[in-house]
């Protein structure tokens, strides 16, 4: 177990947030058509429907709202609208709309028909989502010119423009904001078929020698998300090409991915540590978050948003009014006994 406070997301190799040296190699793999996206087939089939239909009317396509985990496949999907609709993309995030101006700003300069992509849409500021109601309905913007009693309302005409926004947590957007998206998707975590033929397509582009085998491994521990799977790809290229003849087979992965404390269910030792002082130092529970954080080292946000999704989704935790609690498939992948159920408790 760690001991001190440990920097949230730092060397995770498991994290589906883009870290600093990957980030160019995620953007390098990305696909730029809708026939190359693998995976999310009922998402990839009606967005392909709309936008033929968009294109034959010469029309921006409805508004599109992405929500779902993060390293899905948000952003690339929002770059292949753009790519299929043949025009342009314009890119920012929630957080960094602060002013109705930077609203404005954005808006103005949009060409006629262009995709708006707007990550991290659910962090944009309360104030500022009544800037974009008109804007998505009417293709207004009012913008306020002057102070005081001299003030007044000019309204500018917006082109035809696609907004798509993404959130990994849609359950934050206001229900006025939510409404105005004519297009809604949620992405689901990927199958471990999907995933390997990800990694033989990143593979090929990266020009990395890898047969099947291979690919399914390193699909198989990636937890459901391509980013995590590209990450792995690239470190399993390392190893193989150190310790091995940089031919990737399923031992070079399975060998690879132990060396990276990445067992086969997907977890890491940090996912492990949580794990085990649930199950060890507090008996599988319950603890709350707070004595859960301290005991392992780490920030309770963190756990909470950045540990805990996966381990609850794969069913190795859950939650309670009185703290998590391990369960007994948790036990099993540590290869601990489960200890006996205790009796109904005494009232005297």
């Amino acid at each position: 177990m760690s001991g001190g406070i440990r920097t949230p997301g730092v060397d995770r190799i498991q994290a589906a947030a883009a870290l600093g040296g990957d980030e160019e190699l995620d953007r390098s793999l990305r696909p730029r058509r809708l026939a190359d996206f693998v995976g999310q087939s009922a998402v990839k089939e009606q967005l392909g429907v709309f936008i033929e239909a968009a294109n034959a009317r010469g029309e921006a396509l409805d508004h599109v709202l992405l929500a779902g985990p993060p390293g899905l496949g948000k952003t690339s999907l929002a770059q292949i609208v753009a790519s299929e609709l043949g025009v342009p993309f314009v890119q920012t995030a929630g957080p960094a709309l602060e002013r109705k101006g930077d609203v404005a700003a954005f808006l103005t300069a949009l060409e006629p028909r262009s995709v708006f992509f707007v990550d991290e849409i659910h962090r944009l500021p309360r104030a500022l989502e009544e800037t974009f109601y008109p804007a998505m309905e009417d293709r207004k913007l009012p913008i306020t010119v002057g102070q005081g009693a001299g003030a007044r309302v000019v309204t500018l005409d917006l082109p035809q423009f696609t907004l798509v926004g993404a959130t990994t947590r849609a359950g934050l957007l206001t229900t006025p904001l939510r409404d105005r998206f004519g297009v809604s998707h949620r992405l689901d975590l990927y199958t471990p078929e999907d995933l390997a033929e990800i990694v033989l397509r990143s593979a090929g582009i990266l020009e990395v020698g890898i047969d099947r085998p291979g690919a399914e491994a390193i699909a198989r521990r990636s937890r459901g998300t391509p980013r995590v799977a590209n990450r792995l790809l690239k470190r399993v290229r390392d190893y193989a090409e150190v310790r091995g003849a940089g031919h990737i087979d399923q031992g070079v992965a399975e060998e690879a991915l132990d060396l990276l404390e990445v067992d086969h269910a997907g977890l890491d030792r940090l996912d492990r540590d949580i794990l085990e002082t649930i199950c060890v130092k507090f008996e599988g529970g319950p603890v709350g978050l707070s004595t859960l954080a301290v005991a392992v080292g780490e920030e309770a946000d963190t756990i909470e948003d950045v540990y805990e999704p996966y381990l609850l989704q794969q069913g190795f935790i859950k939650r309670t009014p009185r703290g998590r609690v391990a369960t007994g498939a948790a036990y099993e992948h540590l290869g601990l006994e489960r200890p006996a159920e205790a009796g109904p408790a005494s009232l005297f």
